[in-house]
């Protein structure tokens, strides 16, 4: 399945094409902000983004450009009549097509289509397989499942989505900060709930939480995965 990060400040379009692009059966990753599109970037596997271009804060010329620096998959930018100067700027900088606004459905997916079908032929990008694996645990991210020696682990949706990133990025420390960022999709909270969650993560996942062998704390710094190996 191809995972596709739709990104305007404009709900309603949001949802319209969540809508035409889950019937096509796409799984539809959406955000609102230009940093919002590239927090989900680093923590899930996304194959094609649809990007306004006007958008408050980070616009999508600039997020676009910083997508860039460490990522190939291709950008389609969503643009209105009235911004060919800055169409013009996105192809010339790294989108690889637009579509403008209002879009019709058919031609927006037909596009969506052929850049995929390019991406995928010139080996741009493989779909990455669902289930990552770090010693003993085994988390599959199509049935959002998690197993510890081949038991099923049961996790609250927020206990998955850290536990996600964190495999997602083995042996990279991570930040409360920068998790809460990635996980709840806004600035972190003062009462930072993370430890928390993270401590429920390992009474369900570690043979001995006080002394885990997989989730550890890196003091002063964060978390990160390790293989388990002593």
């Amino acid at each position: 399945m191809y995972h596709i990060l739709v990104c305007d400040d404009e709900k309603d379009i949001v949802s319209a094409l969540t809508i035409y692009l889950r019937a096509e059966g796409y799984q539809v990753f959406p955000a609102y902000t230009g940093q919002e599109a590239l927090d989900i970037v680093e923590c899930q596997d996304i194959h094609l983004v649809l990007m306004d271009i006007m958008m408050p804060g980070m616009d999508g010329i600039t997020a676009m450009t910083r997508l860039r620096e460490h990522h190939n998959l291709p950008v389609i930018l969503l643009t209105a009549k009235s911004e060919d100067t800055d169409k013009v700027l996105g192809l010339n900088i790294g989108a690889d097509d637009y579509v403008t606004k209002p879009f019709n459905p058919i031609e927006l997916l037909a596009r969506v289509k052929s850049q995929l079908r390019r991406y995928l032929q010139l080996g741009g990008g493989q779909l990455t397989p669902t289930t990552v694996t770090i010693g003993a645990i085994a988390l599959d991210d199509e049935a959002k499942t998690v197993t510890v020696d081949g038991e099923a682990v049961s996790l609250t949706p927020l206990e998955y989505d850290i536990l996600h990133l964190l495999m997602r990025n083995p042996g990279k420390v991570i930040s409360p900060q920068e998790i809460y960022r990635r996980v709840w999709h806004e600035a972190p909270a003062a009462d930072n709930p993370v430890a928390v969650h993270v401590r429920h993560i390992r009474e369900k996942i570690e043979i001995n939480p006080a002394e885990p062998r997989y989730l550890k704390v890196v003091w002063g710094k964060g978390y990160k995965m390790e293989d388990g190996t002593i």
